[in-house]
């Protein structure tokens, strides 16, 4: 009978673990924290690699980490008229001050180093958080554009 406890606490033990284990791989992909993959608009090929990280405050912020096209490495953003005029991209921070609104994030920035322009930001996770829909636009969310970005591991 005490053989018969020990086998049942040891089988509750591993399905605590286990489930446990499943709500942190569950609570990774609730948030945006973490590495993603662009996809370009017109050859819908790999361009990047953002890394999002959350500050103290929880707001988000994304850089550069990787450009995956030819010439990237010392690639600089020459359009950029702020503080980023003439910086390398990779390294750079691209988005800025992602507020979570509901089950979305909003309220922040979107730098596109191509054309040096500055654009609101707001994106929201899909697909149980494999893919970020990242929204730049100006004025209201109508005017602009989306791009859906992909979870790296």
């Amino acid at each position: 009978m005490h053989n018969v406890y020990r086998s049942l606490s040891a089988s509750l033990l591993a399905l605590s673990l286990t489930i446990s284990a499943g709500d942190s791989v569950a609570d990774s992909f609730a948030s945006p924290v973490g590495l993603w993959q662009t996809i370009d608009d017109n050859t819908h090929k790999p361009t990047a690699i953002i890394e999002i990280t959350q500050t103290a405050d929880g707001m988000l912020n994304g850089k550069a980490v990787k450009g995956l096209l030819p010439g990237d490495d010392g690639r600089r953003c020459s359009a950029c008229s702020d503080e980023r005029k003439d910086q390398l991209i990779q390294g750079m921070t691209l988005i800025k001050e992602m507020k979570q609104n509901g089950e979305g994030w909003d309220d922040g920035k979107i730098l596109d180093p191509n054309s040096g322009a500055e654009y609101k930001c707001k994106m929201h996770l899909t697909d149980g958080g494999k893919k970020l829909v990242v929204r730049g636009y100006i004025g209201f969310s109508l005017l602009g554009r989306s791009q859906t970005w992909i979870r790296q591991q």
